[in-house]
């Protein structure tokens, strides 16, 4: 066991596994990036819808990710009436500073502190707090069946413990050259949502960090798939596990954090890989597979016999190129018989 900042951690052969392979991604994602160039705009532009639909959706948004879209092409800040189209106008906001400018950003409390002013910035009921420190308690609590409320964990307490917790993790974080990039992501991720240091948003702005933390640590290719997404996926299983080390504060072992953080990333690495294959896939089929592929991407659901009808392909070619389709995963199929359809996987 490892003492890393305030917690403890177990370095194991597992750990340093999935690190190793997270790394080995990394290594060739240079290569990567120059052959896969006009692919990887349309990757970002999709993940950053999901990660703004996603991370809002977390802390009770109810904005799916075509409401989301369709905001952020049109967006006029000066129509954003209610709170969800205000928090999807600031997340989008501060994502795009990060993708654009992390080498830029240093991470300083004045920078969180901006970050978080950023955040909150079209938020009408966040004015009297954006950008500040908290000044009252702000404990996560759960909403029980009867009405009651339950606390998850006890945050740090406002004034000069918040104060001081967030001193001490910036002078950690700048100081120690030791500890693997990834674990500071995770850790630092986990112990700013542990001290909760603004009076609302630490949720949004903790996922931000992290991908900041990570573009800044090289790991360029988590700003093509959405962090956020996988996250709200796992929405239980990421609760349960904060609150499981919480629980054991201060001087937490915070291995299982760590696991699952990592879990997480290798997760979105390999949806990135099957995304990159298909895209690869789809650049060498055939005008008609390709008008076949645009068909059912616009119609979800469709069944061959209306794909033969609209295009005008006889239906035995529709189907054996649904198969072929099915086959190199760029098409999902269910059900069986004259139920059949097809979506995009």
């Amino acid at each position: 066991m490892e003492k890393v900042h305030t917690s403890q951690l177990k370095i194991d052969w597992g750990l340093i596994k999935i690190l190793s392979k997270i790394d080995r991604f990394d290594a060739s994602w240079s290569s990567i990036e120059k052959r896969e160039g006009q692919s990887l705009k349309q990757l970002k532009s999709i993940a950053t819808v999901r990660s703004v639909g996603a991370s809002t959706r977390i802390e009770g948004s109810k904005m799916t990710d075509d409401e989301v879209d369709v905001l952020l092409t049109e967006l006029e800040i000066e129509k954003l009436e209610d709170r969800d189209s205000q928090e999807v106008a600031g997340y989008f906001e501060v994502l795009d500073t990060i993708t654009k400018s992390y080498t830029e950003i240093q991470i300083t409390e004045n920078v969180i502190k901006g970050l978080h002013n950023s955040l909150l910035r079209f938020s009408e009921k966040d004015q009297w707090h954006k950008g500040d420190y908290k000044q009252h308690s702000n404990n996560v609590e759960a909403t029980l069946p009867d009405g009651t409320t339950q606390i998850i964990f006890e945050t740090t307490p406002p004034g000069y413990q918040t104060e001081d917790a967030m001193r001490s993790l910036i002078e950690w974080y700048q100081n120690d050259s030791s500890t693997h990039p990834l674990v500071k992501s995770a850790l630092f991720t986990y112990e700013f949502l542990s001290i909760h240091p603004f009076q609302d948003g630490n949720g949004r702005l903790s996922r931000l960090l992290s991908t900041l933390l990570m573009l800044k640590h090289g790991y360029k290719w988590v700003q093509y798939v959405s962090f956020e997404n996988e996250i709200e996926n796992r929405k239980t299983e990421y609760y349960r596990e904060l609150r499981k080390c919480q629980a054991m504060r201060p001087n937490e072992n915070i291995t299982t954090w760590i696991n699952f953080f990592f879990d997480a990333l290798q997760n979105i690495q390999n949806q990135l890989l099957k995304k990159l294959e298909s895209k690869g896939t789809v650049a060498k089929l055939s005008p008609r597979e390709k008008s076949i592929l645009l068909f059912i991407e616009t119609n979800p659901g469709c069944k061959s016999g209306q794909i033969s009808k609209r295009l005008d392909i006889p239906n035995p070619t529709v189907k054996r190129i649904l198969k072929e389709l099915v086959k190199h995963k760029l098409i999902e199929k269910f059900g069986v018989g004259p139920g059949t359809n097809y979506s995009i996987f």
